[in-house]
């Protein structure tokens, strides 16, 4: 889903946030990493932290809605999902990558900042207890916002993340 959708506040706060990270040093896929992968690069970063993924259409081509791809899909992104395993230790189920269907923007799946992952009662504890509640977002689902300043999204049957951030720590 695009940004637009995204109370302003947010906005300015979220743009700070990638701003002031983008600069790390400490951790190699600092935030903002413009490092881009392959689909078969990020889908060894995947396995290797024990989250799997799946497409409806059982496919992998980005340019059709129905796959599941993560070719251009940026390195702090899959970061971020890595962290989210480890953190939570919830089983991870990813549903949308960068393929062509979702919302466009900057900070869209095409673009390589966001991926959907299944609803899990795990994964929904989880957002709701360590995550704060920004609110509904009319036509899209209820956001929670990480102290990285990442949003999740329910949108009913997945969670959109949006991750500016990887949320590790250096």
């Amino acid at each position: 889903m695009s940004l637009k959708r995204v109370p302003a506040f947010l906005l300015v706060s979220a743009a700070a946030a990638v701003g002031l990270l983008a600069g790390a040093t400490s951790v190699a896929s600092a935030a903002g990493s413009g490092d881009r992968l392959t689909h078969t690069q990020a889908v060894k970063q995947l396995d290797a932290a024990g989250i799997s993924w799946d497409a409806s259409g059982d496919c992998t081509d980005r340019d059709r809605p129905a796959c599941t791809s993560f070719s251009g899909i940026r390195q702090s992104t899959i970061d971020g999902i890595r962290t989210l395993r480890k953190a939570s230790g919830c089983p991870l189920v990813v549903t949308g990558g960068t393929e062509t269907g979702h919302a466009s923007g900057t900070y869209s799946h095409w673009n390589g900042w966001k991926i959907d992952i299944r609803r899990t009662a795990c994964v929904d504890a989880y957002v709701g207890k360590w995550f704060t509640l920004v609110g509904k977002v009319e036509g899209w689902g209820t956001q929670y916002k990480a102290k990285s300043g990442n949003l999740y999204t329910n949108e009913g049957h997945h969670w959109d993340i949006l991750f500016y951030s990887c949320g590790c720590r250096s």
